[in-house]
């Protein structure tokens, strides 16, 4: 990790940060989905042990939230199995080294990553690979599911996969998310770009049986994406109907279509969501069926052949009622430099088109450990400019857009540590009207008290109380305090004056 600054580079990144209309202070949005994934395919945690793989975790968790994430998508089921315990799936070889062996000490990864986030005020959201059911360095398969019913696979180029033209599959998915939402207090369930496989040359879908069973004389094709619109609206809501409040997000390959297939296609040329993958993602946003949308525009800008911004901008004009948050790939987007500012990287030019953009409200990272080394100051100019301010989630008013009441009887108390602000929850008898979370503001004497402006944010916190700084006694501060539900709809506030 390059821990230095050169001279030239923080002038630049001053001047940018001041002359660009655009620049991140002056634009930085109270809500705002900071999401970073933690995948277990590059096999980061195989054998590494329950407390080596809790460090490491620690670590990343704790950058994390000095950078401003504020959500974390974490794989959970690769391929079929579990990374948390399941009566449905086999523990993941990713976590142990073979499929169906379990951790030992035994431990619960899931359980554990959601007690962490929230610990830190953090989302977790459960990341799961739908069809997928075995990767090519997966010796066999385990699953009590596979092995009651191997006719509802097909294998591909090597992998296998749930056959998505199989009802019996689609609903037993299905079950396996209705399981984790049940059991474990995520605030979001995730997939990911995996639907049918990735197409090879010359390898065709071997899903003839299926099609003849249920494929109603339909066009191959558009039977195949019917299979994943079903998937999607059932899961959607399977979640909802489990706990209301779980978001349902999916990121999806960065191209919908390009415009030599679809007039209303981006300009680009590359593999497509609609023609290769069979994924209709701007049918889910019509539909209603998404909470939140991360496409993976994982290029620079410039690429010749899939545009950042030309798809950043296609998104944008295409993002429905839905929220668009921007997959970013961190080494891509410090490997190419600014087009306009060889001495900059990509960064600039990302966040600042991404502030630009109306209907976007965030961006995810890609991937979490990336981020946290910190490559070419990618990370320090989160945590300096774009990140700078905490940032509540944005709003899903279609979920739940009822605020929770006011906190209840504000006080400073003066302790032997110095002073400390408390509050009480405010009453709310259902879930979704009770405070999980407060938000902590102070304004100096003569500032106006503007809680639209997340500058003046001291914390987001699960606590109902907060240390107050002392110095001296000589001056006033006004704290205002907010209670957050579980969409962080936002409570009326409540003002404490106190001398420090």
């Amino acid at each position: 990790m390059n821990k230095s600054f050169s001279p030239l580079f923080l002038f630049i990144f001053f001047l940018f940060s001041i002359i660009t209309p655009c620049g991140a202070y002056a634009q930085q949005p109270k809500r705002e989905f900071r999401g970073a994934w933690i995948q277990c395919v590059n096999n980061q945690w195989n054998g590494i042990g329950r407390d080596q793989m809790q460090k490491t975790l620690t670590y990343q968790l704790d950058e994390l939230k000095r950078s401003g994430i504020n959500v974390i998508l974490f794989q959970v089921r690769a391929e079929g199995d579990a990374l948390y315990q399941s009566q449905l799936e086999p523990w993941s070889r990713y976590l142990t080294g073979l499929q169906g062996r379990a951790p030992q000490p035994m431990w619960d990864p899931l359980q554990w990553m959601v007690e962490e986030c929230h610990r830190r005020g953090m989302e977790l959201h459960a990341w799961i690979n739908p069809f997928r059911a075995k990767t090519k360095g997966t010796p066999a398969l385990t699953s009590t599911y596979y092995k009651q019913h191997p006719e509802r696979f097909f294998e591909y180029d090597g992998l296998w996969l749930f056959d998505p033209g199989i009802p019996e599959n689609r609903a037993y998915i299905c079950e396996v998310v209705q399981d984790i939402v049940s059991r474990y207090d995520v605030d979001g369930l995730h997939i990911d770009d995996y639907f049918y496989p990735y197409p090879v040359p010359g390898v065709k879908i071997p899903d003839d049986r299926s099609y003849q069973m249920y494929g109603n004389g339909m066009p191959r094709d558009d039977w195949r994406r019917q299979n994943v619109n079903f998937f999607i609206r059932d899961l959607f809501y399977t979640i909802h109907a489990t706990k209301a409040w779980v978001k349902f997000g999916v990121s999806p390959f960065g191209i919908y279509r390009n415009q030599k297939n679809d007039p209303n296609g981006s300009r680009t040329n590359g593999t497509q969501n609609y023609d290769d993958l069979y994924a209709d993602v701007l049918e889910w946003v019509r539909q209603g069926w998404i909470d939140y949308n991360i496409p993976q525009i994982y290029w620079e800008i410039g690429h010749k052949a899939a545009d950042y911004a030309t798809l950043a901008r296609w998104w944008d004009a295409n993002a429905g009622k839905r929220p668009l948050i921007i997959g970013q790939d961190v080494e891509r987007t410090v490997k190419f430099n600014d087009t306009t500012n060889p001495e900059l990287t990509q960064v600039f030019q990302k966040y600042n088109l991404q502030r630009a953009l109306p209907n976007v409200v965030g961006s995810c990272q890609w991937y979490a450990k990336a981020c946290v080394d910190n490559p070419k100051n990618y990370t320090t100019a989160l945590r300096q400019s774009y990140h700078a301010f905490p940032a509540l989630q944005p709003q899903m008013p279609w979920i739940d857009k009822k605020a929770p009441k006011k906190v209840r009887k504000t006080k400073v108390v003066w302790t032997n540590d110095g002073p400390v602000l408390f509050w009480t929850a405010p009453r709310g008898k259902k879930p979704m009207d009770r405070a999980t979370q407060y938000v902590v503001y102070r304004f100096a004497k003569g500032q106006r008290v503007n809680i639209t402006d997340p500058s003046y944010i001291v914390t987001i916190t699960s606590q109902t109380f907060l240390k107050l700084p002392y110095n001296g006694g000589d001056q006033r501060f006004t704290y205002v305090v907010t209670a957050l539900d579980r969409l962080q709809n936002e409570s009326h506030p409540v003002r404490q004056k106190v001398k420090l």
